[in-house]
């Protein structure tokens, strides 16, 4: 996550890097205390790849986060992370 931290610094998204930091870690928690009851999706298979399921995280309401991720018991292991405002994510109906 440190990587995404300083992408959204460097290009820009925040003005300061503890402003990147802050909204990142609102990510990180989501996923920590949420990821195991929030209703969860069966990924597209054209992109299991990245995970078998995913969540969605709305930050605000221009910024919607994929979380890719497979499932083994209680352990979950993130796979992949992306936003809707990606050329990735905007080729498919998630």
């Amino acid at each position: 996550m440190r990587n995404l931290i300083y992408i959204l610094f460097e290009n820009d998204y925040f003005g300061f890097q503890e402003d990147a930091k802050n909204y990142v870690d609102r990510i990180t928690i989501f996923i920590e205390e949420k990821i195991a009851e929030f209703p969860s999706k069966e990924t597209p298979e054209v992109l299991k790849k990245f995970g078998e399921r995913y969540v969605t995280y709305k930050a605000n309401n221009r910024t919607t986060w994929y979380i890719f991720f497979s499932q083994e018991e209680d352990f979950y292991f993130i796979k992949f992370i992306t936003n809707n405002h990606t050329d990735f994510i905007q080729n498919f109906n998630l």
